[in-house]
């Protein structure tokens, strides 16, 4: 910032009463007004990936943010968001989906060791002025992350890749747990097709209800 501009700024406060503190607090939270609509408009769609822009607009409504959809299909266009509703979200109550779905073997499983449970999940890191995406193996057993990846897309791409670096740093013998959610992610046919590969027994979650399971001890 020059000196101009820093002169300015003193005799705008001057002028209008404020300090120079109570300006600059007030410049952030500006800036961060977007963001702070972004991040809500980000948890709706990964709580709800079949929402199109219409029905988040209306959630963001009934939890008191006042937004138009036009505003929405923006964000959601600019997050890539958007061409996750045409490739729908499966759930064992949806009768329209596309895709299988399996059931919950993680909920009665009892973990002894390493590689016989894996969870995979999806998350977002919100940046200053951004989003990227964070697919995530764990190992049920020792609590560890075995396999990650960062996108700026929430295509099926993500997980794989994360998934990927986990068969490459653990090399699992068959008959491993693989356990998620019902994300079209992880009901994708070359995410499906790889552990179907590696002998993996494919588990996943009814939605809103993810299975828990009951390690022995950890590493």
């Amino acid at each position: 910032m020059n000196a101009g501009t820093q002169l300015a700024i003193r005799r705008m406060c001057a002028l209008t009463g404020v300090s120079r503190a109570g300006f600059y607090r007030r410049g952030v939270r500006s800036r961060s007004a977007p963001v702070e609509l972004r991040d809500q408009v980000q948890r709706v769609a990964l709580e709800w990936p079949t929402y199109g822009s219409r029905r988040i607009t209306a959630e963001l409504r009934r939890c008191g943010v006042s937004v138009n959809r036009k505003r929405v299909q923006r964000l959601m266009r600019e997050d890539n968001l958007l061409g996750l509703r045409k490739r729908k979200f499966v759930t064992t109550t949806d009768s329209a989906h596309g895709l299988p779905v399996y059931p919950n073997l993680a909920a009665a499983l009892v973990v002894s060791g390493i590689n016989q449970l894996w969870r995979a999940d999806i998350t977002y890191i919100r940046l200053l002025e951004e989003f990227v995406y964070l697919a995530v193996v764990l190992d049920a057993f020792s609590r560890r992350a075995i396999g990650w990846a960062l996108d700026a897309t929430l295509e099926a791409r993500l997980a794989v890749a994360a998934l990927e670096m986990a068969f490459a740093r653990r090399r699992p013998a068959p008959g491993l747990v693989h356990h998620s959610d019902q994300g079209v992610q992880y009901a994708s046919h070359d995410y499906v097709a790889r552990l179907e590969t590696h002998q993996v027994r494919i588990s996943m979650s009814r939605r809103g209800n993810p299975g828990t399971t009951r390690p022995v001890s950890r590493l």
